[in-house]
């Protein structure tokens, strides 16, 4: 009696916590991350930033992520409340997941395109920097987009409401759409443009030494001390933001992914009480964390370094507060 007592009371533990963090903790990555894109969005979007190809990647990547998080956090805000309709509505279900996957693929390789184009600007043969543009950029948003649409079409099937016995309502209907599913996420959402960025920012680095290397070589007498200093500060800079961006993706993604599997590999196996409660809670945990990856961005590129973008963004509140004091 007291072993039945205390496994109740695990349960009812762990399933109040997962419905206090839907609460609360959906509000704050909710607040957090649509602040921090709205302000990338108003930086970037600013006259000495907008044409350039690698900001207007990490612009429309920040309206992609704020999409994935208003679709994808309401929904957990009202599951708190046990008010979530995508739970019950097969319609609502199906277009809720489909456009949260769909927004987070795009935010993800507009990220990894952004790499591409920094690796492209930064090498030393004229043809490969001629690729760095913004006419490039925009083809490649386009691309993305129709292709990150197409990926997720299986959403529309294999998507169902009323799904009993797996961490969400609204799940895959069947263990084969379940694989699909979770097999896309992992590998076309999370780790191919993780991979990319892993290694087109290495080779960015390299680039960037190579340059160095050839301007010291060929001028190394004209070359002042303060130059020497920038060219080491731009490499410090490009490989701590580069790790960062990497590391944190890495952090906020990966456990979903592997949550994921777990998941649906384990579907049909026998599960006491405690260890359906568990499973729920440890994936209502992971999902939020990947909302915290959609919403860091603007923390990465313009708080953690970059004196362009933190000039901007200074520039931009000093304009809109002598506005406001005009009023």
């Amino acid at each position: 009696m007291s072993a039945m007592f205390n496994d109740d009371s695990v349960v009812l533990l762990l399933t109040e916590l997962s419905k206090q963090s839907n609460r609360y903790l959906s509000i704050f990555i909710l607040l957090f991350g649509t602040i921090g894109n709205l302000l990338n969005c108003l930086v970037l979007s600013q006259p000495s930033l907008r044409t350039n190809p690698c900001a207007f990647l990490f612009l429309a990547s920040s309206i992609a992520n704020m999409i994935s998080l208003i679709f994808g956090l309401s929904t957990r805000i009202l599951a708190g409340w046990n008010l979530d309709l995508t739970s019950t509505n097969s319609i609502l279900c199906k277009s809720r997941v489909y456009i949260m996957f769909v927004s987070r693929t795009i935010a993800f390789w507009l990220i990894a395109l952004a790499t591409i184009d920094r690796w492209c600007s930064s090498c030393i043969q004229h043809q490969r920097r001629r690729m760095s543009s913004l006419r490039n950029a925009h083809r490649g948003t386009f691309i993305i987009v129709i292709l990150s649409s197409l990926f997720y079409c299986q959403v529309i099937y294999c998507y169902e409401s009323n799904i009993l016995q797996i961490p969400l309502a609204c799940y895959g209907r069947n263990r084969f759409c379940r694989f699909l599913t979770d097999f896309t996420y992992a590998i076309i959402t999370v780790l191919c443009p993780i991979m990319i960025m892993s290694i087109l920012g290495i080779l960015t680095i390299i680039n960037i030494r190579q340059t160095y290397a050839i301007i010291r070589h060929r001028g190394t007498l004209s070359m002042t001390r303060t130059q020497r200093e920038r060219w080491k500060k731009i490499d410090r800079y490009l490989r701590h933001v580069l790790f960062r961006q990497i590391i944190l993706q890495m952090i906020f993604t990966l456990p979903q992914v592997i949550e994921k599997l777990y998941t649906t590999i384990t579907i049909h196996q026998m599960k006491s009480p405690i260890q359906i409660a568990m499973d729920r809670f440890i994936y209502n945990c992971v999902l939020l964390l990947t909302y915290v990856a959609s919403g860091m961005p603007f923390y990465i590129y313009t708080l953690s370094g970059g004196s362009i973008f933190r000039t901007t963004f200074v520039n931009l509140v000093r304009r809109c507060s002598n506005q406001f004091s005009c009023i």
